[in-house]
């Protein structure tokens, strides 16, 4: 069977080797399907970019999956650029995907991925065209976000047209994915559902949440080794923060909990670790040097691959985000929890959420108030913590994460795609 696959941003995964759709066209050719990604030119924030020839599409391989890459400008930050960037790529996706079809076949079935609705908008008109169905995953549910970091509001004109252009997808897609357990949860609360009168049907929405390819961050721990000498120092006691520097991650709470530490000489062996970039890092750079946070060390952007081993030294690592700017009740299916688990360490989360993970598994504690000094409490907790209790959580995440290897989450995406074909 023939799948495409479409997301925008997957470009970062034929530069990392990994990713949700990497793995999962990985995992589908092992079992005898043909997977195609589409995805942008650009690389987001980025000035990496692949040439097209001045054509709308170019075709390279990682590995046994063929990446099409849709002609797309450069862009950096979420301003008018990086709009102009999703326009163009549903513009030139329908040309890019004709060109492709005329060479290689047409698909048996689209599989059509936000973050922007856009790319789900042309995966259904492309699969109409072509006569196939399409499944349309929603990794984040939209324009909810939108309306909770306040770029818009529900009741105006736009916030309305972006409702129903989401009902729109909803109702016109052959399957719905969502990443996180809660989501339909949204769909009744719309009462967009057919059990409420509304003309969605439930029995094509499924759950298939983010993961981490076991086998591989395994490899990764043994095979590829950061040379850092704070994460080989055994006298430490190193907490982790590993992914994107931006206003969104609140990165500042945990240097702000760092200051409470310090106030601690009994906790001298506590040392954070923070590893990434964006644009908040500078202003972090600055806080470190000028109210002397010596107990925190900025270690700016490392390649994806170096990121297994940094976690397995650690002694607990942190998902850092605000509880109010989001609604958490749906669940989080954020790629940097299961990586954390795969870790084998406990998981602090500055955020209770519903359909909690960490909870169910019992490998880490979800803090009711996002703020620093409970933040700091739960870092004490963890140091102090019977080393018993301690194994006990890092053999849950490392046993509980088992069931979002990309093995496990390939079955369920085969369900689906039986379902729809």
């Amino acid at each position: 069977m023939n799948i495409w696959i479409m997301n925008h941003y997957a470009t970062s995964m034929y530069y990392d080797r990994a990713g949700r759709h990497y793995w999962f066209a990985e995992k589908l050719n092992q079992r005898g399907y043909k997977t195609t990604v589409f995805c942008a030119t650009t690389l987001l924030n980025s000035d990496k970019q692949i040439d097209t020839k001045g054509k709308f599409l170019s075709v390279k391989r990682a590995g046994t999956i063929s990446f099409v890459f849709v002609k797309t400008d450069l862009c950096s930050g979420n301003g008018i650029g990086r709009i102009k960037n999703m326009m163009l790529f549903y513009k030139n996706l329908f040309p890019a995907a004709k060109a492709y079809e005329c060479k290689y076949g047409k698909p048996d079935v689209i599989i059509a991925s936000s973050v922007h609705p856009l790319t789900m908008v042309a995966g259904i008109q492309i699969a109409r065209i072509m006569r196939v169905p399409c499944i349309c995953e929603i990794r984040d549910l939209w324009p909810e976000a939108i309306f909770s970091f306040g770029k818009a509001k529900e009741n105006s004109f736009m916030g309305k047209m972006l409702v129903w252009g989401e009902h729109w997808i909803y109702r016109h897609a052959d399957a719905l994915v969502f990443t996180k357990e809660g989501d339909t949860d949204y769909l009744k609360e719309k009462k967009w559902n057919t059990e409420q009168g509304g003309d969605i049907d439930l029995t094509k929405c499924f759950y298939i949440n983010n993961g981490v390819d076991t086998k591989a961050f395994e490899r990764n721990v043994k095979e590829t080794v950061l040379e850092d000498p704070d994460l080989w120092d055994d006298t430490k006691f190193n907490v982790t923060y590993a992914g994107t520097i931006r206003s969104v991650n609140h990165v500042e709470t945990i240097l702000d909990a760092a200051r409470i530490l310090l106030e601690k000489p009994e906790y001298e062996d506590i040392r954070i670790l923070i590893y990434g970039d964006g644009e908040e890092k500078a202003k972090l750079v600055k806080r470190v040097e000028e109210e002397r946070i010596t107990n925190v060390r900025l270690k700016g952007f490392v390649e994806r691959r170096y990121v297994p081993f940094i976690l397995s030294k650690s002694s607990v690592n942190i998902l850092n985000y605000s509880q109010s700017q989001y609604n958490w009740t749906r669940g989080n299916s954020s790629n940097k929890l299961f990586e954390y688990m795969a870790s084998g360490k406990p998981v602090i989360s500055t955020v209770r959420t519903g359909y909690s993970i960490i909870r169910r598994y019992d490998c880490g504690e979800e803090l009711e108030e996002d703020n620093p000094a409970a933040l700091a409490r739960q870092i004490i907790e963890f140091h102090d913590m019977d080393s018993k209790k301690y194994e006990a959580m890092c053999r849950n995440a490392k046993e509980g994460v088992k069931d979002f290897d990309f093995e496990v989450l390939t079955n369920k995406l085969e369900k689906v795609i039986e379902s729809v074909t």
